[in-house]
């Protein structure tokens, strides 16, 4: 099939359009996405062979090429785009601002009516979108979430932690730890290999509440929805368990939540509640707020494989206290405007002196800055990429439209000061937010790395490539110092000097042995094997089901969460790059299982319609050579009242599968009944197509047994005989049959069709019957639900008349 990208009136549909055009063509054309993902994982193979990645101590740098170009476009173009670093170093010691420019969050369709609200503060601040225009109503904000839905993927967040309730009804237990342990083989029946925690009340009937927070994804992948249908799911595992016997307990789910952040909230929450008296699934008390956060931050975390949507992002831009404010707004919209041209955004201006939030809430902070909602994916189908080099671009960006406003501000680098590295909200909760926000951290290792970045304390960064950026940077301040003549701008520049040369000597005596780094080399290459042979050289998931594909979907999953626990913190960027390219590929194959599924429905459906037009073909051909087998008029009425038998019986079934949730199931089985005993005495009277059929259906047998028994027109030592009589009826049909095939005949395939004859052809006109009543029953809505004894009997007459109609046109057809 030839593609003509014309047709399509937008670059990502070409791109998409091209890119499911390539994988049909089969494993020997490989898309672009796996030409990407293929460099990028030999670059990293190449890193993790060198002998090191960043993890404790220097590693070598991340991809070796030729004559150190950039690794990435939007580094090229940074470096470019940025003044060389003397001239920014020498700015920074005259006095120039660093340029600020960092992400808040990430948001999903859903969120974006919460991200307007925070930003334009509830809609007492005007926000500028993309074109310049003022938005100050709340019903325009309101409306924005629709005009950017079609920029949106709208996935929805994984469900990581559920809050849970258990009423156990239980005789009382003779100590704590007893009522513990009971407590918890009950929940561990329930939940499995999931990670919880939980608190106990007593009550005044010895009965017990329980209450608790639970990681819903196991460690085998299976994730509960912390709903109602979740509930009984593991209500029924209790109920079939060992710990259910003597001990009644019901279990119901409250809520549930994405992220750390919810979880370490709701854990908090529950400690408070309970002061302290909380623990976990393997028995430890969780005594306090900070046991609870580091429950949720250091042991959870890796449970969660928490996902969210990334349709919007939060971004802020931030000066010193006392910038110009309107200089500072001119330059935050020229640079929205150059680097996120084609994206729908919108930005709002933050300044102690208009911010109507109080200063105990988080408002009228001292710096002056802006929050802008940016779609993540522009009209042209373009995503914005969120890697260091990136930012760097912007900071650069930043500071270039600031000076052009007449705001003294540089792109700067951490590298170049020694500077600590920034904490993130995960490792931090806030305690106070007058003024400079101060936080605690949520764990020891962030509790020192918030007072080292507050404090100021230096630190350089250990991978070589850092440390190489590090001795350039010091080159530089020493040529400041001996270049300029302002003994201020000197002293600056030698401390920076000195600071950076201090640093790089207290790495060099830390640096640790080779062996550790091999170690972690050889995890780190092992992971990116098993990721590279599940994503580019697995099966062809052309051929797989869906469930199937959502297996190796998992397992793709699986494979990034083990690199990424592997990956040094100074190789986070490749493996971003590695997982986005990871992800959208397994997206693609999914898209396209998906094309090559709707195309085997419809190809299935037209075959449907051929075996259906070719089973009303044989249905009559064994309708004719029932009739040579038994005769027309005794087929007929056979055939009438065994069609009766089957439809009452199907409305039984039906009943019984809970089809039906009304209706009379008497009258059903009373039609059935009459039906049956019709049939039992036309075999009496001598139908021998009726005789033939009760041979396979005992109800039919014991129904014509009976009937012979009770027969008055019978002798009274006849009655017993009913069944003989069948059967020698039958065996007088074989007789015959073998004396016709003595006979010579011009129709032996007629002869041969007789064996099958009736038991397909009650089987065809059943199903042509079910599928008429089923067609009336679309055409009458729900009228025919109601009561369907009452209203499937009326319709008897008129099939009948549609089956001697039906008769006599095939007699005319077979005398013709």
């Amino acid at each position: 099939m030839e593609i003509f990208f014309g047709a399509f009136t937008s670059e990502w549909e070409q791109r998409r359009a091209a890119l499911l055009h390539e994988l049909s063509l089969g494993p020997k054309r490989r898309s672009s996405a796996e030409d990407e993902m293929k460099r990028r994982l030999k670059a990293m193979a190449e890193l993790g062979g060198g002998g090191g990645a960043g993890g404790g101590g220097g590693s070598r740098p991340k991809m070796q090429r030729a004559a150190a170009r950039p690794i990435f476009a939007a580094e090229a173009q940074a470096a470019e785009a940025s003044r060389p670093i003397e001239a920014r170093l020498a700015a920074v010691a005259q006095g120039s601002q660093p340029a600020v420019v960092k992400m808040a969050s990430y948001g999903a369709g859903a969120r974006v009516g919460a991200m307007l609200n925070y930003v334009s503060r509830g809609g007492e601040l005007a926000v500028e979108n993309e074109n310049g225009e003022r938005i100050s109503s709340r019903e325009d904000l309101a409306r924005l979430r629709g005009v950017w839905n079609h920029l949106f993927q709208n996935r929805v967040e994984s469900r990581d932690i559920g809050s849970f309730t258990v009423e156990i009804a239980t005789a009382a237990v003779s100590s704590d730890e007893a009522m513990h342990e009971l407590v918890r083989n009950s929940l561990t029946s329930a939940f499995g290999d999931r990670r919880y925690a939980y608190a106990v009340t007593r009550q005044a009937n010895d009965a017990l509440s329980v209450q608790g927070a639970i990681v819903l994804r196991s460690g085998q992948g299976e994730r509960l929805t912390g709903d109602d249908k979740a509930a009984n799911i593991i209500q029924a595992r209790h109920d079939v368990s060992a710990a259910a016997q003597g001990v009644a307990a019901r279990f119901l789910f409250q809520s549930y939540g994405n992220g750390v952040e919810y979880g370490a909230s709701k854990l908090r929450s529950l400690v408070e509640r309970h002061d302290g008296n909380v623990r976990d699934d393997r028995g430890q008390v969780i005594g306090d707020e900070k046991l609870a956060g580091d429950l949720v931050q250091k042991e959870w975390r890796g449970d969660l494989h928490s996902r969210k949507g990334r349709d919007v992002m939060h971004l802020i831009m931030s000066a010193r206290a006392g910038t110009n404010v309107e200089a500072f707004e001119n330059a935050a919209r020229d640079f929205l405007a150059e680097q996120f041209a084609g994206h729908r955004y919108v930005f709002a201006m933050h300044d102690p002196a208009n911010d109507p939030k109080k200063e105990g809430e988080g408002g009228k902070r001292p710096h002056v800055h802006a929050h802008a909602i940016i779609t993540m994916r522009s009209e042209s189908g373009d995503r914005i990429e969120t890697i260091p080099q990136v930012f760097r671009e912007w900071r650069a960006t930043m500071a270039e439209k600031a000076r052009a406003h007449g705001i003294a501000m540089e792109m700067t680098d951490r590298r170049e000061f020694a500077s600590p590295p920034a904490f993130t909200r995960n490792q931090v909760r806030p305690v106070s937010s007058e003024g400079r926000t101060e936080h605690v951290g949520t764990s020891e290792a962030a509790q020192e790395r918030y007072d080292a970045k507050r404090g100021g304390r230096r630190s350089l960064a250990k991978a070589e490539r850092s440390r190489e950026y590090a001795i350039k940077a010091t080159q530089s301040w020493k040529k400041i110092a001996l270049a300029s003549g302002d003994q201020r701008i000197v002293a600056y520049a030698e401390e920076q000097r000195d600071h950076l040369t201090a640093s790089l000597s207290a790495g060099q005596a830390e640096a640790t042995p080779n062996v550790v780094h091999a170690d972690f080399g050889s995890k780190f290459r092992a992971n990116l094997v098993t990721l590279q042979k599940l994503v580019l050289e697995g099966q062809d998931v052309r051929e797989t089901s869906m469930a199937e594909f959502e297996t190796y979907e998992k397992q793709v999953e699986k494979a990034l969460f083990k690199l990424e626990r592997s990956v040094g913190p100074d190789d986070r960027n490749d493996f971003d790059e590695v997982a986005n390219l990871a992800r959208d590929h397994v997206n693609q194959r999914r898209e396209l299982l998906e094309l090559h599924e709707q195309r085997d429905e419809a190809m299935a459906g037209q075959g449907r319609d051929e075996q259906r037009s070719a089973g009303r073909d044989d249905a009559t051909e064994q309708w004719n050579a029932a009739v040579v087998k038994h005769g027309e008029a005794v087929v007929e009425a056979g055939n009438h009242v065994m069609i009766d038998i089957e439809h009452y019986r199907e409305g039984l079934d039906r009943f019984e599968a809970g089809e039906f949730s009304s209706g009379d199931k008497d009258a059903m089985q009373n039609g059935l009944n009459q039906a049956v005993e019709r049939a039992a005495q036309l075999a009496i009277e001598g139908n021998t197509y009726i005789g033939e059929v009760a041979e396979r259906d005992p109800d039919l047998m014991r129904a014509i047994e009976e009937a012979g028994k009770k027969d008055p027109a019978r002798p009274e030592g006849e009655k017993d005989k009913t069944t003989a009589n069948v059967d020698a009826t039958a065996e007088q049909q074989r007789d015959l049959r073998h004396e016709d095939a003595e006979r010579p005949t011009n129709e032996p395939d007629a002869r041969e069709a007789h064996e099958l004859a009736s038991t397909v052809d009650a089987t065809n006109r059943l199903q042509d019957r079910v599928n008429k009543e089923r067609e009336a029953t679309q055409r009458g809505g729900e009228t025919t639900r109601t009561d369907p004894a009452q209203q499937h009997i009326p319709r008897l007459e008129e099939l009948e008349r549609d089956e001697i109609e039906r008769n006599e046109r095939d007699r005319d057809d077979r005398e013709r």
